[in-house]
């Protein structure tokens, strides 16, 4: 059956939402064909404009690419989704696409930094569970990531000091253990250049241009249940979706 045009979103917009969904769902997976400009006309009963339209938006999000001799295909390679993406579809237990994997290199419970308590909005001093994982795509590095906790959840939460992937997500698990329920969220993003564990961790030369990331995880209360920081290679698009409520 035939893809058809619903309000109230525009009818490009639909078009986007489609294949966007096919991509994130692994129905498209990268390098795969999209439909051409004419074909997303044809299918949809839209004008060319439209279509052109909803085909430069998805370029725009980096989510597709042109290829002289082939058409339009899935960039997953150069796109990262944002915290609040990671987040969401971490409770579904969905968060990598089929081309990356994520090592999880670090798993322990520390004296917070001065600053990793301030963000966990915890007393200087304190403990806190550091989870520390490189993000591999076709097997070379692509971004690193660590993701700081308050110290007490080692007791409720016990598998975040074992440093293997949930295959629930992290979000999923903390309220399975702890009934903290994440609801909200915060990402700061910045340009930057590597230092020396960047570069061993990414495989990059020092100063290297890359892709800064901070980002807090609260429950229902405002207490955070998450700080993260994470760093991204350059030419890797990180794409926010968002709705607009008038």
């Amino acid at each position: 059956m035939s893809p058809e045009i619903h309000r109230p979103d525009p009818p490009y917009m639909q078009v986007v939402k489609h294949i966007r969904a096919e991509i994130e769902s692994g129905t498209l997976k990268d390098e795969d064909r999209v439909d051409s400009v004419r074909e997303i006309s044809a299918k949809w009963g839209i004008s060319l404009a439209t279509a052109t339209k909803a085909m430069g938006a998805l370029k725009a999000e980096g989510l597709v690419r042109s290829v002289p001799g082939v058409g339009t295909v899935v960039s997953l390679g150069n796109s990262a989704a944002s915290a609040k993406d990671r987040v969401v579809r971490s409770i579904g237990g969905k968060i990598y696409p089929a081309n990356e994997r994520a090592e999880i290199q670090v798993a322990e419970l520390v004296e917070a930094p001065d600053e990793i308590a301030e963000a966990l909005n915890a007393p200087k001093g304190s403990q806190a569970i550091r989870r520390r994982r490189v993000t591999f795509r076709d097997d070379v590095p692509s971004s690193a990531s660590t993701s700081w906790f308050k110290g007490e959840l080692a007791e409720t939460s016990p598998l975040l000091l074992v440093a293997e992937r949930l295959p629930q997500g992290t979000p999923k698990y903390i309220e399975e253990t702890s009934s903290l329920t994440a609801v909200s969220g915060k990402d700061q993003v910045r340009a930057d250049i590597a230092g020396d564990e960047d570069s061993e961790a990414l495989r990059i030369p020092l100063g290297s241009p890359v892709l800064r990331k901070q980002n807090w995880v609260y429950e229902a209360g405002g207490e955070v249940i998450e700080f993260g920081q994470s760093v991204s290679i350059a030419r890797r698009w990180s794409t926010y979706n968002y709705e607009i409520s008038r």
